[in-house]
Parts: structure tokens; C-alpha cells; sequence
């Protein structure tokens, strides 16, 4: 009998919860995956919490020589026939990426890198960067989350190594009445994410104010860890200083169940990023799968998530005039809500469930191997 392909998969793994992280929960714990090929998982995450990135240098450097040693005994022991990296494109995380990549083209691996940032043309131009590209990106393939993200490395990728595989996500116990139903006497918004400036938290805030002073009677959720750039203390003070503090509820982090319940809890999804290494926004697939409108921004490849007056709005990052604008709509439609809602829970079915992610990822290696 022929035995299955061998695949090296490094990648990170949660703690953190994040985007890149929660990819790689589903990819080592897909079932599919593990069942048409034999996979060996290398963590390649640095932190084991939102607070350590940044910090504990110490740590991190042990962390990363076992990496680095974990690859090579895989290479070794473990043979395998393709090496999929899910590596990061600019900066200190590049730069620490660099010597992974050139462990597996010293062995001669087929090479593919699974990009969940963005960044490259922003550092091309300088010297060291573009001879590191020019080497890192050299005889690979590259895995991008949509087509708007090849601009980042057309200077270095040829279209034709390109693979394009959005995102996927497990799905929830879905009730399609439920959404005609939703309809809080006091309509209900929802941030989620880790409370990162760049994600759009103070420019939520001042969105909200925006829309206060408009006497608009709602209430808006903030979910998501705390991190070095905003504390609790720090946002709970911002909201205090902008007279929000009847408005605005902070829920820390929550996961499974207890997210499942805010999101159906909901009416609308805001997610006002301007994150310059946003390729996807995974959490705008868990408002389409939950059937909620979403307003958000034009950053990374999110256009191609969220249709512009068909799912939700596309805003200009950093607007709070904009976002306020677009959100008063769905605040004075119900009816337009429930619309962008169904319209947004239909497309997840189609292009975003973790079941057809799971498969393209299977055909992508597969192709390789030919």
C-alpha cells in the first residue's frame, strides 16, 4: 500500500488567540488533512499571550532555537515531501522567518508560504529587505487569503506560483428564523477583537460619541483581550472621558459558547480596522456566519469578505464621521439589517465554511506533489 504524503507544517498555534493562530488550530486539528496526508506541526508562535508580545525577550529567544531545532529534526527524521510555512512578511517576525525558510531550501523541500499579513512593498525599497525577499521568495509557492493581497509580492512572486484560499471557519448551530427575529428594543453593536489602537478601538469610541450627540439610543460590546498598547484601565478612562460609560460595555476576552451568545445577542457587527498587516479579518466570517450586517474598512483583502451595500459597508479607515454615517442607516433599518444579515450568512455557506477551506488546502498540497 502507498503510504501518504509527508508534510512539515509550521505554523503558529493559540495562546494567542489570533487570526494566523486560529488558522493554524484548524489546519493541526483538521481531520481531513490528517487523513490524506502524514503531518508532522512545529508551533512557530514566539508568545503564549497578547501581554508577551513585545516582551520577554529571554523567553522568546529559547523559544525560537527550539524552533529552529524542531525543524531541522524534522527534516532529518521525518522527511517530508512538502514543507508548508505559514511565515510572516515584514519586520522583526520576517527577519526571524528568514532562517526557517533557508533550513528547508538547504534540504530541497517543495516550499509553500501561507502569508496571513501583509507588508512586503511597504519594505521592498530597502536594501537588506529586497535581498531577503529575493531569497526567501525564490522558487516557492505562496498561498494568499484573495487576490486583492498579490500587489504585496508581485515584485517577487510570479503570479502563476500563487494560490488563492480565503479563510474558512467552523460553523455554529444556525437557526435562519432567529435572524428574522433579532430585533433588541435597544439595537445592540458589537466590536471584537484584541484592544489594539490600529484595530479601531478609539475610533469606535469616538464614532459612538459621534452618534450619542445624535441622541441615538443604543449599546455597543467590546470583546477582545487587553494588551500592552490599551489596558483596561486605559480604555475604561477613554470611555469614561467621552460621557460613554451607559453606552459602552468592555466584556474581556470570551470564546466558545459565551461568544456565540454575544454575536446572537447582536444586531449589528462593527470592525473599523486600519491594521497595516490586516489581510482578512477572520472575525468578519464569524459576523456572516452568525448573520449580522457588518461595517468595516477597505484594509487587505476585507472587500472581497464584505460586499459594499450587499453584506454590510465599506468605510475609509480612520473616519469616524464615515463609520458613524454608515452605521446610522442600519440603526434607523431593521429591515435592511436582517437583509445584509441573510445575504451575509448566505455567502459564509458558499465560500467561508472551515469544511472548504480544509479542502482547498488538500488540493493546493496535492497539487504540489505532481
Amino acid at each position: 500500500m502507498k503510504s501518504s504524503p509527508k508534510i512539515l507544517f509550521i505554523l503558529q498555534l493559540p495562546p494567542p488567540v489570533h487570526g494566523s493562530a486560529m488558522v493554524g488550530r484548524y489546519i493541526k486539528d483538521s481531520r481531513l488533512i490528517n487523513e490524506t496526508f502524514t503531518c508532522r506541526f512545529v508551533n512557530s508562535s514566539l508568545s503564549r499571550s497578547m501581554n508577551e508580545i513585545g516582551g520577554n525577550p529571554i523567553k522568546k529567544i529559547e523559544r525560537y532555537l527550539s524552533i529552529l531545532f524542531q525543524t531541522i529534526k524534522a527534516l532529518f527524521v521525518f522527511r517530508p515531501d512538502v514543507c508548508y510555512f505559514a511565515a510572516t512578511v515584514k519586520g522583526i517576525g520576517f527577519y526571524k522567518d528568514v532562517p526557517v525558510i533557508a533550513l528547508l531550501k538547504l534540504f530541497r523541500k517543495k516550499i509553500v508560504l501561507h502569508f496571513h499579513n501583509k507588508g512586503v512593498n511597504q519594505a521592498q525599497n530597502r536594501w537588506l529587505d529586497d535581498k531577503l525577499y529575493r531569497f526567501a521568495l525564490k522558487n516557492v509557492k505562496v498561498i494568499l487569503l484573495s487576490k486583492r493581497l498579490y500587489v504585496d509580492v508581485e515584485k517577487y512572486v510570479d503570479e502563476s506560483d500563487v494560490f488563492i484560499c480565503p479563510n474558512g471557519i467552523p460553523d455554529v448551530e444556525w437557526n435562519a428564523t432567529f435572524l428574522r427575529q433579532r430585533n433588541n428594543p435597544v439595537p445592540r453593536l458589537l466590536f471584537l477583537s484584541n484592544l489594539l489602537i490600529s484595530k479601531g478601538v478609539y475610533v469606535l469610541l469616538d464614532t459612538l460619541r459621534i452618534l450619542k450627540d445624535k441622541r441615538y439610543s443604543f449599546l455597543c460590546d467590546f470583546v477582545g483581550a487587553e494588551t500592552t498598547e490599551i489596558s483596561t484601565a486605559q480604555f475604561e478612562e477613554t470611555v469614561k472621558q467621552l460621557n460613554l460609560n451607559e453606552i459602552v460595555v468592555y466584556k474581556g476576552k470570551q470564546y466558545g459558547e459565551n461568544k456565540n451568545q454575544i454575536f446572537q445577542q447582536s444586531d449589528i457587527f462593527i470592525f473599523p480596522t486600519f491594521y497595516s498587516n490586516e489581510t482578512f479579518g477572520l472575525v468578519n466570517l464569524e459576523a456572516m456566519q452568525q448573520g449580522l450586517p457588518i461595517v468595516t474598512t477597505d484594509e487587505g483583502g476585507i472587500p472581497d469578505i464584505v460586499e459594499d451595500g450587499a453584506t454590510g459597508y465599506i468605510v475609509e479607515k480612520q473616519n469616524s464621521e464615515a463609520l458613524a454615517e454608515r452605521i446610522e442607516k442600519l440603526l434607523n433599518n431593521q429591515q435592511l439589517r436582517v437583509k445584509m444579515g441573510q445575504a451575509g450568512r448566505k455567502k459564509f455557506e458558499e465560500k467561508y465554511t472551515l469544511n472548504i477551506f480544509e479542502m482547498r488546502i488538500v488540493e493546493i498540497i496535492q497539487q504540489l506533489m505532481k
